[in-house]
C-alpha cells in the first residue's frame, strides 16, 4: 500500500471507521465504569455508616438485610461489570484473602434467611410495607430507605419460599418505588413477571394474564413471557366462560388490594389462639389480670446460701403460679463480656431435639446461634454457675452446660416447653439426669425493640434487661410437666439480643426440692 497514494487514501476510510468503533467502545466502557462507580459508592456508603454506627449497625434488620444483599445478589452485578484481566485478578485476590484470613462471605441461603427474617418481623409486629421500605420500624425512623431493587429482592425471596402474600405486597412496593426513581434500579418487566407468577399461584389467572400482557408490551423478546401467556390463556379456556364470569379465578382486573386484605385476614384466622397470643405479647399487649398483679411483690432475697445473707439480691415476682421471678443485677458487664468472647468463636446454628429420635436438628421455629460453656473454662463462667446455685439452692452438677445464644435478623424461638413430655421418651436419655426441672434465663444485653420472652398461656412478657435473670420451675414436685411454662422468644425488631441459660435437671435435687404426690405443688 505504501507504493500508491490511492491505496493510502483508502486507508483514511479505514482509520475513520476505526475511530468510530473505538469511540463507541469507549462510550460503552464509560457507561460500564459509571455503573461500577455507583455500585462502589453504595458499598462505601454502607461501610461508612457501619463504622459510624458501630455495633448498632447490625442491630437494624434493614441494614443487616442490605449488607447480605450487597454481598450476594448485588455482588453478581459487580462481577458482571468486571470481565477484564484486572477484574479477574481482583476476584482472585479476594478469594485468596477469604480462604487465607477466614473472611466471611454470605450465601444465597443467607439472603433467603435474611428476607424471611424481615417477613417474620413484619408479620409479628404488623409493620406497614411502605413504612418499612422508608426505614421506619414500629413508628420510629431508623433508615436506610429501600430501593425498588431491594423490595424486588424481598418479593423474589418470598416467591422462592412459596409465600405469595409477601411476594405481592413487596412487588407492589417495588413498582411504586420504580415509578418514583429517577435512576431505575430494576426493570418494570421483571416486577410484572413476578406479580404475574404470584397471581397465578394464588389462583388469580385473569390477573396473571393481564400482567403478562403488560410485561410483553414492555419486553416483546422476554424469554418466558409468550409461553406463560399461552399457558394462562389455555388454562382460562379449559376452565370455561362460566368459571370466569363467576369470578372463581380471583379478582382479575379488580383492585388487588381487596385480595391482599383477604389473604392477610386468612393468615390471622389460621394462626390459632396460641400464636395470636404469642404475637400480641411480642407487641407488648400483655393480659395478666389486675387481681394477679396485685399479689406480686419485690423483695431482697437471701436465696439458698449463707453468702446471700451478706449480699441479698433484688427479686421481683412476675407471676404467682407457676412462680416466675426475675433477679436484678445478677451478672456484671465484665462477666457478660467474658461469656460473649468465649462463645463467639464457637457459635453454631441452634438446634432442637427430635422427640421421636432424640437427635438434634435445626428447625425454622428456632433461629439463632448458640455455644456451650463449661464451668472450669473461666472464673467468670464459674461465678455464674455458683451464683445460680446460691439463688436456687439447686445442684448444678446435673445441669446442662451454660448455653449462650445470639439472635440475628428476625431470630426467634416459637412457643415450646423446656421439659420433655411423656411421649418424648428419648429426650435427655443420653444425659442420664432426668427431666429439666428448672430454667434460669440470663439477659446479657438491652434490646431496643422486641426480643421479649413471652408465656402465651399466662399473658406475660419479660423484656430483656442487661444483667437480669428469670427463673421458673418446669416441673411440679410430682415430676409432671407444668404446661403453663410454655414460652417463646420474640424476634428482635431493633437492637442485639444476647442471652444465656441453664437447664437444670432432676437428679441431685432430692434434698433441695423433695418429691411430692401433690400435682399442684
Amino acid at each position: 500500500m505504501f507504493t500508491s497514494s490511492t491505496d493510502l487514501n483508502m486507508l483514511l476510510d479505514t482509520e475513520a471507521e476505526l475511530v468510530d468503533k473505538l469511540n463507541t467502545y469507549v462510550a460503552e466502557e464509560e457507561i460500564r465504569i459509571e455503573k461500577l462507580k455507583k455500585l462502589v459508592k453504595n458499598y462505601q456508603t454502607m461501610r461508612d455508616n457501619a463504622e459510624k454506627a458501630g455495633d448498632k449497625f447490625v442491630g437494624n434488620p434493614l441494614n443487616s438485610f442490605l449488607l447480605i444483599k450487597k454481598l450476594t445478589s448485588d455482588w453478581k452485578q459487580v462481577y458482571g461489570l468486571i470481565q477484564n484481566s484486572v477484574g479477574k485478578e481482583l476476584f482472585g485476590n479476594l478469594t485468596e484473602q477469604r480462604d487465607h484470613f477466614g473472611l466471611r462471605w454470605p450465601s444465597d441461603e443467607d439472603l433467603n434467611g435474611a428476607a424471611t427474617g424481615l417477613m417474620r418481623l413484619q408479620d409479628t409486629y404488623r409493620l406497614d410495607t411502605e413504612s418499612l421500605a422508608k426505614g421506619i420500624l414500629n413508628g420510629k425512623y431508623y433508615g436506610p430507605e429501600l430501593t425498588a431493587h431491594d423490595c424486588f429482592e424481598l418479593g423474589r425471596q418470598s416467591y422462592n419460599n412459596g409465600d405469595y402474600f409477601h411476594t405481592n405486597i413487596w412487588m407492589e412496593q417495588a413498582m411504586r418505588l420504580y415509578h418514583d426513581e429517577m435512576e431505575k434500579t430494576i426493570a418494570r418487566s421483571d416486577i410484572l413477571e413476578y406479580l404475574a407468577f404470584s397471581a397465578y399461584m394464588s389462583g388469580n389467572i385473569r390477573r396473571a394474564l393481564k400482567l403478562t400482557n403488560e410485561m410483553l408490551e414492555l419486553d416483546p423478546e422476554h424469554a418466558r413471557g409468550w409461553g406463560n401467556k399461552r399457558y394462562y390463556e389455555e388454562t382460562l379456556k379449559q376452565k370455561g366462560a362460566s368459571y370466569v364470569q363467576r369470578g372463581e379465578d380471583g379478582l382479575g382486573n379488580a383492585d388487588e388490594q381487596v385480595n391482599l386484605l383477604k389473604e392477610r385476614q386468612k393468615r390471622e384466622d389460621d394462626l390459632g389462639e396460641e400464636r395470636v397470643h404469642y404475637e400480641q405479647l411480642c407487641r407488648g399487649e400483655e393480659f395478666v389480670s389486675e387481681a394477679i398483679r396485685s399479689k406480686l411483690v419485690c423483695r431482697y432475697s437471701t436465696g439458698h446460701h449463707p453468702y446471700l445473707l451478706i449480699g441479698p439480691v433484688k427479686e421481683e415476682e412476675v407471676y404467682p403460679q407457676p412462680r416466675i421471678v426475675v433477679y436484678h443485677d445478677i451478672v456484671s458487664d465484665g462477666q457478660i463480656k467474658t461469656i460473649q468472647d468465649l462463645a463467639t468463636p464457637r457459635f453454631k446454628r441452634a438446634t432442637v431435639q427430635n422427640y421421636l429420635t432424640g437427635e438434634l436438628e435445626t428447625a425454622n421455629y428456632r433461629v439463632s446461634k448458640t455455644a456451650w460453656l463449661k464451668e472450669y473454662e473461666h472464673d467468670d463462667v464459674a461465678a455464674i454457675y455458683r451464683r445460680t446455685h446460691e439463688l436456687t439452692g439447686l445442684n448444678m452438677e446435673t445441669s446442662e452446660e451454660l448455653q449462650v445464644s445470639n439472635y440475628g435478623i428476625g431470630g426467634h424461638y416459637e412457643p415450646h416447653f423446656d421439659f420433655a413430655r411423656r411421649e418424648e421418651k428419648n429426650a435427655f436419655a443420653s444425659l442420664g439426669t432426668g427431666n429439666r426441672i428448672a430454667t434460669l434465663l440470663i439477659y446479657e444485653s438491652d434490646v431496643e425493640q422486641g426480643g421479649a420472652t413471652v408465656f402465651p398461656h399466662l399473658g406475660l412478657a419479660l423484656w430483656p434487661k442487661k444483667g437480669t435473670a428469670a427463673f421458673w420451675y418446669n416441673l411440679f414436685q410430682n415430676g409432671e410437666g407444668d404446661e403453663l411454662t410454655r414460652h417463646a422468644a420474640c424476634p428482635v425488631l431493633s437492637g442485639t439480643k444476647w442471652v444465656s441459660n441453664f437447664w437444670i435437671h432432676e437428679r441431685g435435687q432430692e434434698e433441695s426440692r423433695p418429691c411430692s404426690t401433690d400435682p399442684f405443688v
